[in-house]
């Protein structure tokens, strides 16, 4: 007798092409738990924990434009931490501390570690073309130079506007398990996908950034080449150096590549710790380095291009963005991470919007404002 079966409920596509985990109605839950629902993943634990101490001050919470974001319906977690102090911190009462949930393109921003490292040790040239190191990559990125891939200032085919259900940035989903293809469509691999981007003058007309997650996987890819080292071993390092105290769970496709972009799933208190890294500017616990201190300082002094009309005060430099002073990164669905090496600050928010593009300048821009705000104190 033969067994049939149905589609992975959580994973098939069903309306405005995406998988029912995001679909506005499921986002929630789905956020809470993708953790679970990729169909690929592995989790990294550090062996020694970077300890936090409460030393509560009241008064963030009770200021109107924080008490603002912590009362919104889609609200899940705010941490705000310095040194090895929480300064403050609220949860949903459908989540809590030692809850995971997806950072998203707040990922990214391992990247700056990992190139910063690999330009530190003259790996990786920034002017060199992309072609240079993946002579296989598609005509969307072999022009391209390193510096303009990390600046997020490369134009090519492949979109990214979250509006557009049939974008690009949901092509790429079943490459990396976070959705079943579609019948008769090949799954792929993140490398294959990136491969068959194409393009042709590659230069950015714009005046602002052009968001692409894909620049990171390309990234990736160079540096796992040029250094003969899996991407594993540098997200190990990094966690090491963070001192999380929970598993960093992270999407990969079915090679084991890590999806570098915004795969990452961990708590609030663990993204704090972790963003310490970019407020001493690459030095973790008990005396690790990630990253490196120079290139960390040249993103901030020498940005790249400004990061959005709605956003024109800060610039997207080195796979993260910053107005001059701190250092952060967005995510899909609600999420920001902000570090400031001045103040040693660091503010975390998560949270879950749940409109049909899972994005809203009129409520990412404030968020990203307020958390600079209180970061330079």
């Amino acid at each position: 007798m033969t067994l049939s079966s149905i589609a992975n409920p959580d994973l098939v596509t069903l309306f405005d092409n995406k998988p029912r985990w995001n679909l506005p109605d499921h986002r929630r839950s789905g956020f809470h738990n993708l953790h679970t629902t990729m169909r690929y993943a592995f989790s990294i634990r550090a062996p020694r924990v970077l300890p936090l101490r409460k030393e509560v001050d009241w008064t963030i919470g009770e200021r109107p434009e924080v008490a603002r974001f912590l009362a919104m319906p889609h609200f899940s977690a705010f941490v705000v931490v310095r040194d090895d102090r929480v300064l403050y911190e609220a949860y949903a009462p459908d989540f809590g501390p030692d809850r995971p949930h997806p950072i998203m393109s707040i990922t990214k921003t391992t990247l700056n570690l990992i190139l910063g490292r690999a330009v530190a040790d003259g790996l990786v040239n920034l002017d060199a073309r992309v072609g240079t190191y993946l002579p296989e990559i598609g005509t969307g990125y072999a022009e391209a130079t390193v510096k303009a891939v990390a600046d997020m200032n490369v134009a090519n085919d492949f979109s990214e506007d979250y509006s557009d259900p049939y974008a690009g940035a949901y092509d790429w989903e079943p490459a990396y398990g976070w959705r079943l293809p579609l019948d008769g469509q090949k799954e792929g691999t993140t490398r294959s996908f990136i491969c068959g981007i194409t393009g042709g003058d590659l230069a950015n007309r714009t005046g602002e950034m052009l968001y692409k997650s894909t620049n990171t996987d390309v990234l990736g890819w160079i540096i796992e080449r040029v250094s003969g080292r899996a991407l594993r071993d540098w997200l190990i390092e990094i966690v090491e150096a963070a001192g999380l105290e929970g598993c960093f769970h992270i999407t990969c496709d079915r090679k084991g590549v890590p999806l570098l972009c915004g795969g990452a799933c961990l708590a609030a208190r663990d993204l704090a710790r972790y963003g310490l890294l970019f407020a001493r500017k690459g030095e973790g616990i008990d005396g690790r380095r990630v990253g490196d201190a120079a290139f960390i300082e040249e993103t901030r002094r020498n940005p790249g291009p400004v990061y959005s009309k709605t956003r024109d005060w800060t610039r997207y430099s080195r796979h993260v963005n910053t107005d001059g002073t701190f250092l952060g990164h967005g995510g899909y669905g609600g999420q920001y991470m902000l570090a400031n090496p001045d103040t040693g600050n660091v503010v975390v928010y998560f949270g879950v919007l749940e409109n049909k593009s899972a994005s809203d300048p009129d409520f990412s821009d404030p968020l990203v404002k307020m958390m600079a705000e209180l970061a330079a104190e």
